[in-house]
């Protein structure tokens, strides 16, 4: 299952964008948008996010 961004607490940092290694981040309306088809399952950007805004669920 790709990672999920809430979108309520997403504040565009990018952090997110630059820590995945798949580029499968991207910045779409100033949030984080995750592409399915790109994300490895790796929680990397879970890790990353100063928000916690990003799971696996």
């Amino acid at each position: 299952m790709p990672a999920n961004v809430d979108k309520e607490k997403c504040t565009g940092c990018e952090t997110c964008v630059a820590e995945c290694p798949s580029e499968a981040i991207s910045m779409v309306d100033e949030k984080a948008e995750v592409d399915s088809e790109a994300c490895i399952d790796c929680g990397v950007c879970i890790d990353a996010c100063p928000e916690e805004a990003i799971s696996l669920e």
